[in-house]
């Protein structure tokens, strides 16, 4: 019994030892990390509308008025600006006749709709939320959507204010934000009168250009 017990104790031992020889040593655990880099690239665009024919004057009609959409997107966190200019001064013109660009009661300051005695005009507003303040006046009060009075084309919105066209740019809008993916629309409104003088009969037409710029 005793031979057998110290037979049995053997055993126990190296199975022990076996147990101890084989466990497997503990790492020690290590991190790394990498950057994951993404570029956005700011993009901007304009829509283009379709050409516009005002109202016909005539000698018993003083008033005529168009309008245009143009819709801009961008992803610009800063925003966008959009101008307009004409390619010639004056800006609406037929062979060697031409109506005056339109004149503001306090120059560069849009005012309503109001042609001086003796002359034939030609302007332009804005409608839409991004409009802008020219010298302290916006083109239009929030909430206006029609050039005209609502009920006939001659007769211009007396709510919205008119500029003259220049050459050079004039910002018509802007955000400094992005833009929904479905775009802001802006509309230029045009109109054209004759106050105690007609305009010689003709085909008129007037090249305005929009650009717009992320900023």
């Amino acid at each position: 019994m005793i031979k057998t017990v110290t037979a049995n104790l053997i055993i126990f031992s190296l199975v022990i030892t076996l147990i101890s020889v084989t466990q497997p040593a503990t790492l020690n655990a290590v991190d790394d990390s990498i950057n994951v880099n993404l570029t956005v690239d700011s993009g901007i665009s304009i829509t283009s509308p379709s050409d516009v024919t005002m109202s016909n004057l005539g000698t018993s009609v003083n008033t005529s008025t168009g309008s245009a959409i143009w819709n801009v997107k961008t992803n610009d966190p800063d925003g966008y600006s959009l101008s307009v200019r004409a390619s010639a001064s004056p800006a609406m013109v037929s062979g060697g006749n031409s109506f005056l660009d339109y004149t503001e009661a306090t120059p560069g300051t849009p005012d309503t709709w109001s042609v001086d005695s003796g002359t034939i005009q030609f302007g332009f507003s804005g409608l839409g939320t991004d409009v802008v303040n020219v010298n302290s006046d916006r083109f239009a009060a929030t909430g206006q959507t029609t050039c005209d009075n609502g009920s006939a084309s001659s007769t211009v919105n007396s709510t919205i204010r008119f500029l003259g066209f220049e050459t050079s740019n004039q910002t018509l809008a802007t955000r400094s934000a992005t833009t929904t993916t479905s775009g802001v629309n802006t509309t230029i409104c045009f109109a054209a009168g004759q106050n105690g003088v007609y305009a010689p009969a003709g085909t008129y037409q007037a090249v305005i250009t929009a650009t717009a710029v992320a900023l």
